[in-house]
């Protein structure tokens, strides 16, 4: 078959196949010169089967890599991949358009508001527990001076044994919650949106 043809049925362009010609990628796949040169299919496959180029495999080369799979014969030789089975190169596409899709999706959410990032969350969280655990520490303040006043005892005393309460209580629903923490895991809404 001569170059039109052969682009034609591996899905190239014309130049692509001559591309391949100077390059010496199709050298022993051919006879003649110029016009007159006419191509061996079956060795025009099995040379580029071997020698696209990864990145070419990736990107406009991928069509012509589909095509030439498609002309294989259904059982594969020895150690070869089975006709639609996806290799290495395919497999690592498929991954980049997932994770795009994923990061895409995620941007999406979080610009509709359904989404918030668990570290900012959990930054947002700390400030507003940190901003209530100060407000109850002024309360605690304020009952001891109640407490003094009311009861005749000592501001500084009362204070202490409710502050050292307050603290002791922390502590032990910090490990409570610590503990809960660690043996929590996701619910199968959690699991769905996970990235």
């Amino acid at each position: 078959m001569n170059s039109t043809q052969l682009a034609q049925e591996l899905g190239i362009s014309k130049g692509r196949v001559s591309q391949y010609v100077a390059q010496g990628k199709l050298d022993g796949c051919f006879s003649g010169e110029g016009r007159a040169r006419r191509f061996d299919l079956d060795k025009v496959r099995a040379a580029l089967q071997h020698r696209l180029d990864p990145g070419q495999m990736l990107g406009n080369g991928a069509e012509t890599k589909r095509r030439l799979q498609e002309a294989e014969p259904a059982t594969p030789r020895e150690g070869e991949l089975r006709r639609g089975d996806p290799d290495r190169y395919e497999l690592a596409r498929i991954q980049k358009v997932e994770e795009e899709a994923r990061k895409l999706r995620r941007q999406n959410l979080e610009a509709e508001g359904t989404l918030v990032l668990a570290d900012r969350a959990a930054q947002a969280t700390a400030r507003a527990l940190a901003q209530e655990v100060a407000e109850f520490e002024g309360v605690m303040r304020r009952a001891a001076r109640a407490i003094a006043d009311q009861l005749g005892v000592d501001f500084k005393e009362a204070r202490k044994i409710l502050i050292d309460t307050w603290r002791e209580h922390r502590r032990a629903r910090a490990e409570v919650l610590a503990q809960q923490a660690a043996s929590a895991g996701l619910d199968p809404e959690e699991r769905e949106a996970d990235f």
